[in-house]
């Protein structure tokens, strides 16, 4: 008789009031914060800052107003962000061991599944980390031919550039150079630049990196589980990522018809034979599965972020011409014309080096580094973050930290230079982030870096073409990359 009263009285829009107060109780008790958690901006119900952007900009903003660390809320998803250059070594370096894990990013982990190196955790993250680098530096700098791969497509690289005769965007040119270095590693061979199958997994790359930074994909990580049924860019981005995904298969299918054990030629074919070896212990998670994501992992990393940090040289490069001659001028004087650079090189010159080292600190590649989460309770900045939190490190606001350089909204090589004119380290140098998690291709990187960057500047100047107005600002994807621009090349 009571309950059939309290139903009388509980009209639909009483149990829709209900129903709400009920879910808004549920949503503040379990998304309460702990004691001395770190701050941030008001949190709405059910959907948290979820009209706060992601990108760097929005984020110093947020660093001015609420110190080193703080906190947003994205739907459920809580994120600490850690800023400046001080703070960043604590996390990374000192608390060495507090942020060694990933959290599980939706976006993400719909393609590799927590599968490879990047995006794994645990056991399998140690012994597929641990793989990673011991084969690389034997199929590159044990064998001595990683050096030699790099000379050799830079002839290519030039000889491409020769072909344009009037202004040309450089980008794709510059894309298929540095991926040549990773499939010559990866695969065993490198691809032609006027390979069309190899050209248009290049766009599917660029496309898939530019959509994985949208607005729209940032809700698909608060909202999966809805996003999944509507279409938009995100759906664009898995079948661009799930294409590459195939195009690596396919080489390891190749590999697999043709693996010669006792004649490893590259990585895809020690992977092969590792994982015979591994059948006992499935944890370690070497599969075909694991190798495909780790392939193509280190296929879009070895692709993405040194192109664009060389898009970014050649058009500071050209913005700044006066440092354009004088890296040439030291070209001349240690190398000449009559023969390429060389690693051997590298120490004798400290401008150049500055240069490279300021392209990347200005470049500003991957402002915002990608997610950790801690993995045990700590402390820092005297802020509370529980075991299990994300936290993204605000790359950006330590290559711009105005503590720790003389003019950082300056492009400037003299940060990197001593009072002597030699070249000089920076601690606040982390454009590879740090600590256990540190870019595992940085030692490539930067020869790459170097051997590109002199052997162009020695081959050619770099100019505008006619009416073009470079621009040194950035569009934001997932990286930060520069305004598509036209250039012309005068050969030296």
């Amino acid at each position: 008789m009571v309950l059939h009263n309290l139903l009388e009285y509980f009209d639909l829009k009483r149990w829709l009031i209900f129903f709400f107060l009920f879910l808004l109780l549920v949503d503040i008790i379990r998304n309460k914060n702990p004691p001395n958690f770190p701050p941030g901006p008001w949190r709405p119900p059910f959907v948290g800052n979820i009209l706060t952007g992601v990108d760097y900009k929005s984020i110093d903003k947020l660093h001015k107003q609420y110190g080193d660390v703080f906190s947003v809320r994205w739907g459920s998803n809580k994120t600490v962000f850690i800023c400046g250059y001080k703070m960043m070594k604590e996390a990374l370096v000192t608390q060495l061991d507090s942020f060694v894990e990933r959290p599980v990013i939706p976006l993400f982990d719909k393609i590799y599944k927590g599968r490879g190196v990047s995006l794994s955790n645990g056991y399998m993250w140690k012994m597929q980390r641990k793989f990673v680098i011991t084969h690389l530096r034997y199929f590159g700098e044990a064998k001595k031919t990683l050096e030699l791969s790099i000379q050799q497509e830079s002839v290519f690289l030039c000889e491409a550039f020769k072909e344009e005769k009037g202004p040309f965007n450089p980008q794709f040119y510059l894309n298929t150079a540095v991926s040549n270095i990773i499939s010559a590693l990866v695969f065993g061979h490198r691809f032609d630049y006027h390979d069309e199958r190899f050209l248009n997994i290049q766009r599917l790359l660029v496309e898939a990196v530019s959509l994985a930074g949208s607005s729209q994909a940032n809700l698909y990580n608060i909202f999966p589980f809805l996003f999944d049924y509507l279409h938009g860019p995100h759906q664009k981005m898995f079948a661009d990522y799930f294409a590459i995904l195939d195009f690596v298969k396919d080489e390891i299918r190749k590999h697999k018809e043709n693996l010669d054990p006792s004649d490893l030629r590259d990585y895809i074919d020690a992977y092969l034979v590792e994982m015979e070896k591994k059948k006992s212990d499935p944890e370690a998670g070497f599969d075909l599965d694991t190798l495909a994501c780790a392939t193509m992992d280190m296929f879009e990393a070895g692709t993405e972020t040194l192109a664009t940090t060389l898009r970014w040289a050649l058009l500071f490069l050209m913005g700044f011409p006066e440092i354009q001659k004088k890296v040439q001028a030291e070209i001349d004087s240690v190398i000449g014309q009559s023969r390429q650079p060389n690693l051997a090189d590298r120490p004798n010159m400290p401008y150049t080096e500055a240069v490279i080292h300021e392209i990347q600190r200005k470049g500003n590649i991957l402002p915002l580094g990608f997610p950790k989460r801690a993995c045990k309770d700590m402390t820092l900045g005297g802020y509370f973050i529980p075991k299990g939190t994300s936290m993204t490190t605000n790359l950006s606001s330590v290559l711009n930290d105005k503590n720790e350089w003389e003019t950082p909204d300056t492009f400037n090589p003299g940060h990197f230079l001593d009072e002597q004119g030699q070249f000089c380290k920076r601690d606040a140098f982390m454009p590879f982030s740090a600590g256990k998690r540190v870019c595992l291709g940085e030692p490539l990187a930067r020869m790459e870096l170097f051997l590109f960057i002199t052997f162009l500047m020695q081959r050619f100047t770099f100019s505008p073409g006619p009416g073009e107005e470079l621009s040194l600002k950035g569009q934001l994807g997932f990286t930060y990359t520069p305004m598509p621009y036209c250039m012309c090349v005068i050969p030296r």
